[in-house]
């Protein structure tokens, strides 16, 4: 089984969800994201397998949020995901993808329902 992690090593909850995937016997693919951030498309791909919008999985209490911008609500899917991928640490995080499916480790034992 082919897993990934969008991971930030500086969130304990981020730590504590690959910790779980590890001692589930699973050497997950590290993305760390804020060094190499999802395109549009994988973007795109995560909501959709998370059935949230962009605005659902963004850290709206980051200062950037409002200093990009990303708190106006006339922006559009497009315009949030740009904005996410331009300044990622508004990605919430982590994100686990496997078998077809997309979890957020907030609680990290939410992943568990994808494995």
């Amino acid at each position: 089984m082919s897993v990934k992690i969008y991971h930030n090593p500086r969130c304990s909850k981020s730590r504590e969800t690959l910790q779980l995937l590890k001692n589930q016997g699973i050497e997950p693919e590290i993305i760390e994201y804020l060094k190499t951030p999802p395109t549009a498309e994988e973007l795109n791909d995560i909501l959709h397998k998370l059935d949230m919008q962009p605005r659902e999985l963004m850290r709206k209490k980051e200062k950037e949020y409002k200093e990009t911008g990303m708190d106006n609500e006339n922006l559009s899917r497009e315009e949030l995901i740009d904005g996410m991928i331009n300044t990622p640490k508004l990605i919430e995080r982590p994100i686990v993808l496997a078998n077809d499916k997309a979890a957020v480790g907030r609680p990290p034992e939410n992943v568990l329902a994808i494995l």
